[in-house]
């Protein structure tokens, strides 16, 4: 059963990986944030982790939260860029079931009014996995910021019109 916030507005249960070889629970300033926004918004922060960018530990990560009863929504910081560990979207994306192409298409456009042309080389992505929503973003914080103020926000509020992705998630466990 899902638990509402008030009369519309469905609370959901979210989930956040950071993957990173430098970052840890002390220094974890993007994964702190989406956490915090996540709770200010209504909804549950169910877990938050850390892994270092490797295919097999990101998979290994969303594979059991994606199979889990409680996890609605996977967030995912870092490892999206291009260097030759960042492997985020070789991880996440045999995963979907549906790739939601307007994500990342968007995420950049909204990027490149800060970072200009570099936001080429982000690779944001997203896409339902066993009704499980999973976001891709990059690691830095601003970043985060961006994507959870100007597009994931809104895309989980039941209230958001006219569509969001609240009700096709699958139905948790409390």
């Amino acid at each position: 059963m899902v638990k509402m916030f008030n009369d519309d507005f469905m609370r959901l249960n979210i989930s956040v990986l950071t993957v990173s070889d430098s970052r840890t629970e002390e220094n974890d300033t993007s994964g702190d944030f989406l956490v915090d926004s996540i709770k200010s918004s209504g909804h549950n922060s169910v877990e938050k982790k850390i892994v270092v960018d490797n295919i097999y530990k990101i998979r290994e990560s969303l594979s059991t939260w994606i199979a889990d009863d409680r996890t609605q929504v996977i967030i995912v910081t870092g490892g999206t860029g291009f260097t030759e560990r960042d492997s985020t979207p070789e991880a996440a994306e045999p995963l979907f079931d549906k790739k939601i192409d307007g994500f990342g298409e968007l995420f950049r456009q909204l990027s490149y009014e800060t970072i200009g042309t570099s936001t080429i080389q982000s690779r944001a992505t997203a896409g339902l996995a066993n009704d499980t929503l999973i976001f891709c973003v990059p690691g830095s914080t601003n970043a985060c910021r961006q994507a959870w103020e100007q597009i994931i926000c809104q895309q989980l509020d039941s209230r958001h019109k006219p569509c969001n992705f609240a009700m096709r998630l699958k139905k948790v466990t409390q």
